[in-house]
């Protein structure tokens, strides 16, 4: 398949890709802006990425949309955004369920509103069919994520409901937030920022890193090809060696 002048493998996409999308702020500051606009703008953005997936049939898409950290930025920020989470998900769910989007959600929703929070669970139940996954990782944090597994892990041992014994990587994983979503293969962060700032740290320990110049909002659908097609050049050896080398 070709887009954009990229021409890219089918057989070797990514199951999984992850965005960190970032730059919304710097975005509006440059256009003497409010910030809230650069969030509206980036929102925009998002929902242009998931329908080009249309076009790519990529399984698993995470979107990085609020991290308990962003509990600290100013409240009205914070509440803007909040508000705006209800809004995309009143006015996308439909469209969700119509092109065959199941919508997930990783994060807790400690400190939400229950109006918020039955909004996600509405988008969550009203999709649940849905073929291929959008993932939003919302008022997250990826050492939270494992601190609450680790308890869940001790409720479970002491309600007799899990053996010590059978403890490894892959039976620990089903007590994170979302267990039933695969590793991230390509985690894709806008603005020039090169670090991961606590998303997703348990599932992108293999990850592809791919770090876009691009602000959030000027970020399109060649520029994630570009990015695909960077990643189908690497050679992922998950600490193994490659006999060919």
């Amino acid at each position: 398949m070709k887009f954009f002048g990229y021409s890219l493998d089918p057989t070797r996409l990514p199951r999984h890709v992850a965005f960190i999308m970032d730059g919304n702020g710097r975005w509006a500051r440059q256009r003497f802006l409010p910030r809230n606009e650069g969030h509206k703008k980036g929102y925009e953005v998002l929902k242009t990425i998931i329908e080009f997936n249309e076009n790519l049939k990529i399984p698993y898409i995470s979107a990085y949309a609020f991290s308990t950290e962003n509990w600290q930025r100013p409240p009205e920020e914070v509440e803007f955004l909040m508000t705006m989470a209800g809004r995309v998900i009143d006015e996308y769910v439909d469209s969700m369920r119509e092109k065959n989007i199941r919508f997930c959600y990783t994060g807790t929703f400690d400190g939400l509103s229950p109006e918020l929070i039955r909004k996600f669970q509405h988008a969550i139940e009203s999709t649940r069919k849905g073929k291929y996954v959008f993932n939003i990782v919302f008022n997250y944090g990826g050492k939270r994520e494992i601190v609450d597994a680790a308890k869940k892990l001790v409720v479970a041992i002491q309600n007799n409901q899990f053996s010590l014994e059978n403890l490894s990587e892959n039976s620990f994983e089903q007590f994170l937030y979302s267990p039933d979503i695969p590793p991230v293969d390509l985690l894709i962060r806008t603005s020039g920022e090169q670090r991961i700032s606590n998303f997703l740290l348990w599932q992108s320990a293999y990850a592809e890193l791919y770090f876009s110049r691009k602000l959030w909002p000027d970020f399109r659908p060649k520029d994630f090809c570009a990015a695909l097609f960077d990643y189908q050049k690497r050679k992922r050896r998950f600490g193994k060696i490659d006999p060919k080398e």
